[in-house]
């Protein structure tokens, strides 16, 4: 998705991007850290507008992701919703403060800040993928559950606790 600087105005505009699984397999790219899968399509929806030479987007992101439960190991669909924040200033003199970010200023136009809600953009053109695999990644769970209440594996046996009982003893 690409926004255009020089068409913002202090005025929000709505904008919508909607991604298949394809997109989100560029950016998982066999890393272990993307271990989940996208169950159709993610949708970004938010606003954006000039504040000064600023820009500034607010919106959510919402779909489906499959996911592997962290006690009993089934997979399951995980509801996906995260509102998400970022202001991005004008680069000006300052220099990205590692090669990623710097990568990032030249391939996409945008150079996130330590925390995701501030950034850098160059040029009249910002590709906002990169941004929003961030916000995808950010807003899937750690520790994923099916339940809260999923009892998992017995530590011994290994049989799956929520189907049937087992007589391993905890010592």
């Amino acid at each position: 998705m690409k926004l255009i600087v020089d068409r913002l105005t202090p005025t929000p505009a709505p904008y919508s991007h909607e991604v298949e699984a394809t997109w989100w397999n560029s950016f998982r790219d066999g890393a272990a850290e993307y271990e989940y899968g996208l169950a159709g399509s993610l949708r970004f929806c938010f606003e954006a507008s000039s504040v000064g030479d600023d820009v500034l987007l607010e919106g959510h992101v919402e779909g489906e992701m499959d996911v592997e439960c962290s006690r009993c190991l089934k997979r399951y669909r995980h509801a996906l919703r995260d509102a998400f924040r970022l202001v991005l200033e004008p680069v000006g003199d300052r220099k990205p403060p590692d090669p990623e970010s710097a990568r990032g200023l030249e391939q996409d136009g945008l150079c996130l800040g330590d925390d995701l809600e501030l950034g850098w953009y160059r040029g009249k053109e910002i590709r906002l993928d990169s941004f929003f695999a961030e916000v995808v990644s950010l807003a899937m769970p750690q520790k994923p559950l099916c339940s809260d209440q999923c009892p998992g594996l017995c530590p011994h046996c290994g049989i799956d606790l929520s189907q049937e009982r087992c007589d391993c003893h905890d010592s």
